[in-house]
This record gives structure tokens, C-alpha cells and sequence, in this order.
């Protein structure tokens, strides 16, 4: 059975996470830990599969976590970490295999595109231009103060109304229990990539909701 069956027929609007869903940011996430830990002269290193399984929570949290007993003041981990990642370059390469390819046909096709992410504003807007990819959304959505965080339903009704979307014909986009429960609060069907970082959390929170190993069938889906 193809994994699109259960998609919204017609597909008008997809709102898409960002981290572990189309790029691959625990490798930045790391090296900018690992370069906070050096310049403390500290030998100890972020581990990935960590940094995987805490980037859906992200924030304090995954930083307090990925540090481990390294992380002091969590609050200034944080702010150093993010002036860190302002000004470290994006690999061109960050995007997961298919992606930018995918994008731009959901694109031509009149798709709407839109982000909802955690990731803070300004580095969903950085990451995206630097990888050419920001011009095929219609909106990006990311943390902002004020703003409530993921699975509150908050940003993504946010998007839909930027994107004048109906629900019944939008698609959520994710691969973390995190954006399971955000697009059950935002009244959405899902998919979950299947490269994701908290695939398996996801499927287990969302049995039935398809499992997509190639964003292309999105394009092959929403053209019918």
C-alpha cells in the first residue's frame, strides 16, 4: 500500500519541522557544544545520538542534557550556544538527500509551503537562505519570545492562516512525538520522514500515520 493513501486528496498546503525532518542541524548542535567544551580545555564531546534524541525538546533542556555535568549555568549555555550558532556557517550540504529536489517540485506545482519549527526565528530564516531553500515557503514559522512552543498548536495555526490554508487539505510534516502532538492539537494529519531523528518515538506515538522515505511522493501525491 503506498505510503500517501491516507494523505488529504486533494493536498493544497504542507507544513514541514525543520530540524531532523529536512536538514541534518544535530551536526552543527554538536559542533558548536563540542567548541564551547574545548574552550573551556575540556577533552569531553557531544554525543550525537544524544543530541538526536533531545532536538525535539531542544532548548535548555537538550543543552542541559548533550553537556551532561560540563553545563554550569544552563541559561548562559544557552545564550552562548545560540551566539555560537549565529555565526557559524551552514554546511551547503545540510539538507537531507531529496530534499531540496522535493521541495522545488511541491513548489512548482502550487503547493503551498510553509515551516514550524522551535529552532529560533532568526536561525530557521539563516539556515534556510544559506541553503537556497527559504524561497519555496510561503511562510517560516520558528520560537520566538512570547511565542509558545511546540506541541502548543499555536504556530502552526499561525501558518495556516498566513498560507490561508484549510486544515482539510494541509499536511503536517514531522519526524518527533513533539510534532505528532502538534499536529493533533492543530486538527492536522501527519507523516513522519522516515531518516528522522525521533522516528521511532513518533510511530509509536502515531501507529497509523505514514512513513515517508523520500519527500518526492509528495510531489507524485499532490499531483495525483
Amino acid at each position: 500500500m503506498s505510503p500517501t493513501h491516507s494523505l488529504p486528496q486533494p493536498l493544497r498546503h504542507i507544513l514541514f519541522d525543520l530540524d531532523g525532518t529536512l536538514v541534518d542541524s544535530v551536526r552543527i548542535t554538536c559542533a558548536i557544544i563540542d567548541s564551547m567544551l574545548a574552550a573551556r580545555g575540556l577533552a569531553h564531546r557531544a554525543d550525537p545520538a544524544l543530541a538526536r534524541a533531545m532536538d525535539a525538546v531542544g532548548g535548555a533542556a537538550m543543552i542541559a542534557t548533550v553537556m551532561g555535568p560540563h553545563c554550569r549555568d544552563v541559561d548562559a549555555e544557552l545564550a552562548e550556544f545560540r551566539a555560537r550558532h549565529a555565526l557559524a556557517p551552514t554546511p551547503p550540504d545540510l539538507a537531507f538527500p531529496g530534499v531540496a529536489s522535493a521541495l522545488g517540485r511541491l513548489a512548482a506545482a502550487g503547493i503551498g509551503l510553509g515551516i514550524c519549527s522551535n529552532k529560533p526565528q532568526p536561525l530557521c530564516d539563516r539556515i534556510l537562505a544559506d541553503l537556497g531553500l527559504a524561497g519555496a515557503f510561503a511562510c517560516i514559522i520558528g520560537s520566538r519570545p512570547g511565542r509558545p512552543r511546540k506541541p502548543d498548536p499555536d504556530a502552526a495555526w499561525q501558518a495556516l492562516a498566513i498560507m490561508r490554508a484549510d486544515p482539510a487539505t494541509s499536511l503536517y510534516v514531522g519526524d518527533s512525538s513533539v510534532d505528532v502532538a502538534t499536529a493533533r492539537a492543530a486538527g492536522l494529519p501527519i507523516a513522519l520522514v522516515g531518516w528522522g531523528y525521533g522516528l521511532a518515538a513518533a510511530r509509536a506515538a502515531a501507529p497509523q500515520a505514514p512513513v515517508l522515505h523520500d519527500l518526492a511522493v509528495l510531489a507524485d501525491h499532490a499531483a495525483g
